[in-house]
């Protein structure tokens, strides 16, 4: 492919799980060309954060948009989800229609100033961002960090709300039969409450009818194991689908949450002295976290399992996620003497190195709340999954790599739901111990492995399915009606004007 220099500009949802993911797609943009000038998007305090994650010798641009939380009733300096309790969430999301104007600005400059072309890569809860694009006749595209599946999922519950159609437990989606069944309990708060009157409803209403305005979606999965998403969206949306990932960064750049945790080194090193596929990762996400009688049971669980573990916590569910953890309150009596005395495990606090701690030979297996980053970081190292989702598109993602991968166990389902340590330990047995179920899911995630890397080979003439997508994405974008009109815009573009 011929390589033309573009202006690409990426703009993620405040939220690390988004922000890592955009992260990833820009430094590898820049690796495959260098010329491109990537500018990354965002609010000053994640752009702050960014900061520090970018390479020393990376020339990608970071471009703060104004925002101040109190404006919208939101506390002081909020502007990453992963600082404000769930229930505000939606709150910040309407927030962020203010950056339109200043976003808008920020398109017309580069049209005005810019010889280069100029792409547009937006988060899929920014849809209205697809309509400045189609307005100022620049070319966009929607990035999810998700799967095909899950998102398939996610957007057809919100578009026709089927819970609200039947009166069982189970239904399925009008437009996506290839889900099969879904049942009550694996549908997020959010979208199980909603009515289509409801903020969260009227804000997915607003954000997906603008989605038809793009002129496609790159998907972060592997076409080999995940394409009933993308044929979903080309089927229903009639846009152009790319499956270009997984965009993952290299180490844990970028991922440190609020900035605690555990040093990697002295990670790892407690990792080198474990056997073979002998540990269990723990960890909730960036945001996520379990009520406290779940977590009792889980403490209970891994001691009585007797696997070595790495857990990562933070406060239960009605406590201040950024508060100290109640070592005392929170779990068994004695629970982490008995772990420290039998060196059989690590409590972290917040945040640890991930993506090394997958890739490290003596982890067998991951506990996980089945967000996307963490699910194609754990299939990358061909480690399987102890499933519990809690939000979002979460649930289907477990499904999937359930039901169609078989790569996952589900362990639970919800931050809420009742959960026994005793089905906990059955869980981590079977698929740790060398039953037939755990041999076959070690298989099963080997052979999805070696796909991914496949998909990502880009050597010895050799170009895998998702370094083909994002090299047709690009030359889709240089080829652009709409990029080339943009070539011979000057000064003189009219400014157009959004209300708040």
């Amino acid at each position: 492919m011929a390589k033309t220099n573009q202006t690409i500009v990426l703009f993620p949802c405040m939220a690390q799980g988004h922000i890592i993911p955009f992260l990833a797609l820009a430094l590898q943009l820049e690796q495959r060309n260098p010329n491109h000038n990537i500018i990354i998007v965002n609010t000053p305090l994640n752009i702050q954060k960014l900061k520090s994650s970018l390479p020393p010798n990376s020339k990608i641009t970071l471009h703060e948009l104004p925002f101040d939380s109190t404006h919208h009733a939101l506390p002081p300096n909020i502007e990453n989800t992963d600082s404000i309790p769930y229930h505000l969430v939606i709150k910040l999301f309407q927030a962020t229609s203010s950056l339109k104007p200043a976003f808008t600005n920020l398109i017309q400059t580069l049209i005005a100033n810019n010889k280069q072309q100029v792409v547009v890569i937006a988060d899929v809860f920014f849809g209205w961002t697809a309509t400045v694009a189609k307005d100022l006749g620049v070319f966009h595209v929607i990035f999810a960090g998700c799967g095909g599946y899950g998102l398939a999922c996610y957007y057809s519950l919100w578009v026709n709300l089927p819970h609200r159609r039947v009166n069982s437990d189970q239904f399925t989606l009008p437009d996506f039969p290839e889900a099969r069944v879904i049942h009550r309990t694996q549908l997020p708060a959010n979208i199980a409450e909603a009515d289509g009157t409801d903020p969260w409803s009227l804000f997915q209403s607003d954000n997906f009818s603008q989605w038809i305005n793009s002129d496609g979606i790159l998907l972060n999965t592997v076409e080999e194991f995940d394409s009933f998403g993308s044929k979903y969206f080309a089927r229903n949306l009639n846009l152009n689908v790319w499956t270009i990932g997984p965009v993952l960064l290299s180490t844990g750049a970028g991922s440190r949450g609020k900035g605690g945790g555990i040093d990697p080194e002295l990670c790892l090193r407690w990792l080198d002295e474990k056997p073979s596929n002998s540990v269990l990762f723990v960890c909730f996400g960036s945001m996520n976290t379990i009520a406290s009688s779940q977590m009792m049971e889980l403490a209970i669980a891994l001691r009585d399992s007797e696997k070595n573990f790495i857990w990562v916590v933070r406060p239960p569910i009605g406590f201040d996620i950024n508060s100290e953890f109640r070592t005392e309150e929170w779990f068994p009596e004695g629970f982490v003497e008995r772990i420290r005395e039998g060196d059989r495990g690590l409590i972290v606090y917040d945040w640890a190195p991930q993506v090394e701690v997958l890739k490290h030979g003596s982890v067998c297996a991951f506990l996980s709340h089945c967000g996307w980053n963490s699910v194609v970081e754990s299939l990358s190292s061909g480690v399987p999954i102890l499933g519990w989702p809690m939000a979002a598109e979460q649930f289907y993602n477990c499904k999937y790599l359930e039901e169609e991968v078989g790569v996952c166990v589900e362990v639970a389902r919800g931050k809420r739901c009742e959960v026994k340590h005793e089905d906990i330990v059955g869980k981590i047995e079977l698929v740790m111990n060398e039953t037939e179920k755990g041999i076959e899911m070690r298989k099963k995630v080997g052979v999805v492995r070696d796909m991914i890397r496949d998909a990502v080979r880009d050597e010895d003439g050799f170009k895998g399915s998702s370094v083909k997508a994002l090299d047709e994405f690009l030359a889709t974008a240089a080829a652009s009606p709409k990029n080339k009109k943009n070539q011979r815009v000057n000064e003189s573009v009219t400014i157009l004007s959004y209300d708040d």
